[in-house]
């Protein structure tokens, strides 16, 4: 939980542009969370959420939305793409994500600046790839 808390602040303090509102979820011993949004992303509903999955031991990068609604708008538009870059979630009851995607596996919690790296520049890639399929496929 403390770690989740200083990587919350980390993108807060480095990337000012992304707000990321609200404090940790904490799920039930499941998953702990919390959301990324950027602009680009916001004025469209969605946003994104590193997640840690305990059971799995690892984080996790997901498309998320202000609602049902929207994940599944977005999930019609990368099913009807065919863009299948990261996994693509179905719509269900459970599901709030539209896209998922490993961002460490087995993390090294014994050098943290090495670990929130490594989530750093796989969150970024994430945004940048979804941005620019956005650009181009969600007008």
């Amino acid at each position: 939980m403390e770690y989740m808390m200083s990587l919350k602040n980390h993108f807060s303090n480095k990337y000012p542009d992304y707000s990321t509102p609200g404090s940790l979820y904490n799920g039930y011993m499941d998953m702990t969370y919390f959301s990324i949004l950027p602009k680009s992303l916001k004025d469209r509903d969605l946003k994104i959420a590193i997640v840690f999955l305990y059971d799995a031991f690892r984080f996790e990068i997901w498309l998320s939305g202000r609602n049902k609604q929207v994940l599944a708008k977005y999930w019609e538009i990368i099913n009807r793409s065919k863009w299948d870059k990261y996994k693509v979630m179905k719509p269900a009851k459970d599901v709030d994500s539209v896209l998922e995607h490993i961002l460490v596996e087995n993390p090294d919690f014994s050098d943290l600046d090495v670990l929130t790296k490594q989530i750093e520049q796989g969150t970024l890639k994430f945004i940048q790839d979804i941005e620019r399929f956005l650009a181009k496929n969600a007008t």
